[in-house]
């Protein structure tokens, strides 16, 4: 299509970096967000996220972490500021699990460097860590945490010097993928195309996805660990638990940062209005599974219970699909969004530019083929 206007609805990391591809290419953008522009109950707002090449039974995502990161380098530069930590990242395993030997595979596949650490060396290198009933473990290069509050604030400064009108607190009602226009009250807004980034509230605006995408509530604690292990924990690298009653994954503090374990385990429940304080049983899980995870770990304080909401489709694949003659979905399901959001944004904005066709979207997005020209 030619350069024309482009409404996104959703200011959270993937409508802010789908608006960020289109900027740069010479659209007018303007983003609609139902809350406070950044907006602390979106999934992307948080203290730090893991990125990696590590990606287990992903290996189309694995193949697309090497351009992730070089266009996060690419906002990183444009926005001024290099909003990322690189870390190793420590995957141990106690079942057998797919998950640690494909990840091997894939980072085989990239060059990635990554050594094996025998069980008998990890409570000698990682003193927080019990290594009881683990079999398995590997440290790996290509990783680190990202900073979403310090990439989100930065963005929107960013954007809006470079155009993009923001209308927070704004809730859209529907959306015209025919037209490419939106609702909002009494008013339409009118485009030329018009993205649907709204997270895990993108179900009430795009039907086709009830049913296929489901909002799922996620529980992450934020602790401080006792005085004893915190020189282990400074140096700690971001650790990934696989287990059956265990499966956490864990980033360690950095500066501007608290020591945060989250579940990866998937409830498919919950309504995204919620409020974002995590219940007593809403951490029963987490809080075992950390018990596994760490020596001693009642002695930690917790600080923080949150909620935080993902869509999640069976495969946990991104939904990124034309949706009616100018409308465009963008569903980052699953932990995938903010490491790969970037990516993502841009490649959706050359798919509105005409750069690539838009059919190859869903394919490309959910780490199965390539963006063709």
């Amino acid at each position: 299509m030619a350069k024309g206007k482009v409404l996104v609805v959703g200011a959270g990391i993937g409508g802010l970096c789908t608006a960020w591809g289109l900027v740069r290419r010479g659209f007018a953008v303007e983003v609609f967000e139902q809350g406070s522009i950044p907006n602390p109950r979106s999934s992307s707002y948080d203290e730090h996220r893991i990125t990696r090449h590590a990606y287990g039974d992903f290996a189309g995502y694995a193949r697309l972490m090497p351009e992730a990161f070089r266009v996060y380098d690419e906002l990183f530069a444009e926005i001024g500021a290099t909003h990322f930590d690189p870390l190793p990242l420590l995957v141990i395993q106690r079942e057998e699990i797919g998950w640690f030997t494909k990840s091997m595979g894939s980072m085989d596949e990239l060059a990635v460097p990554y050594r094996d650490v025998p069980v008998r060396e990890l409570a000698g290198r990682y003193p927080m860590l019990d290594p009881e009933g683990v079999t398995a473990a590997f440290e790996c290069e290509g990783a680190g945490v990202l900073f979403p509050i310090r990439i989100l604030t930065d963005l929107v400064v960013h954007l809006a010097g470079r155009g993009v009108v923001f209308h927070p607190n704004t809730k859209v009602e529907a959306v015209d993928p025919e037209r490419g226009a939106l609702t909002v009250g009494a008013q339409v807004h009118a485009g030329d195309a018009v993205v649907v980034a709204a997270g895990a509230w993108a179900g009430r605006l795009v039907p086709s996805l009830a049913g296929l995408a489901v909002p799922s509530r996620q529980i992450v604690l934020y602790v401080a660990p006792p005085p004893g292990l915190h020189a282990a924990w400074r140096d700690a690298p971001a650790i990934i638990d696989l287990g059956e009653r265990s499966g956490t994954y864990t980033l360690p503090p950095r500066p501007g940062t608290r020591l945060k374990v989250g579940d990866h385990h998937f409830t498919r429940l919950g309504d995204p209005d919620d409020d974002r304080v995590a219940t007593e049983v809403d951490t029963v899980r987490l809080l075992a599974a950390a018990r596994l995870a760490y020596r001693d770990f009642d002695r930690y304080a917790v600080l923080e219970r949150k909620v935080c909401y993902y869509t999640v489709t069976e495969d946990e694949g991104f939904l990124v699909e034309p949706i009616g003659a100018a409308g465009y979905l963008q569903s980052a399901c699953s932990g995938h969004g903010f490491k790969l959001a970037a990516l993502i944004g841009d490649g959706l904005a050359r798919a509105i530019s005409g750069e690539m066709r838009k059919d190859d979207l869903p394919g490309w997005a959910a780490g199965k083929a390539a963006l063709a020209a």
